[in-house]
């Protein structure tokens, strides 16, 4: 069997949008790749929406925590993905020059509103993050040079 094709998301908190795309990606990538997630500065705890609305899908993503980027420089990524500005300036520079791909996505954290209106601000970034993920699988990315690869998964952020 190949080796998986190694993916990190990076966000600011790494509570909410990385860890779905995190969940996403070992999901619906059937083994293919392995995915990672890491924050620039975490937070506390992945918040109960993003872990309710994972669970939606029947992924229990209930007990994980948010870790922070320290070390994961030095491993060996196929492709970084930054999904927030902050943390597209706080990525560090990673040995054996990955791809690295910033996707801005609006963070669901940020919805005001009753627990309704905000639980479906979670429902659609889960939703926006499912639909890049299944694009990101739909690439032939082993087969890409890391120029090619950072313009096609560029291609398909929001």
């Amino acid at each position: 069997m190949p080796t998986p094709f190694r993916v990190l998301f990076v966000c600011t908190a790494n509570s909410a949008r990385s860890q779905m795309a995190e969940a996403l990606l070992t999901r619906l990538g059937g083994g293919r790749f392995a995915a990672a997630s890491a924050g620039a500065v975490p937070a506390g705890r992945v918040s109960r929406r993003a872990v309710a609305v994972l669970a939606e899908l029947g992924i229990d993503w209930s007990g994980r925590t948010p870790r922070g980027l320290g070390g994961l420089e030095r491993e060996p990524w196929d492709l970084v993905i930054t999904v927030c500005d902050a943390a597209k300036q706080a990525c560090p520079v990673f040995t054996g020059s990955p791809a690295v791909v910033h996707w801005n996505l609006p963070d669901p954290m940020d919805a005001n509103g009753t627990d309704a209106q905000e639980l479906d601000a979670f429902r659609h970034s889960r939703d926006t993050i499912a639909g890049l993920v299944e694009r990101l699988i739909a690439l032939p990315v082993e087969a890409l040079s890391s120029r090619t690869l950072v313009a096609r998964v560029s291609e398909i952020g929001p």
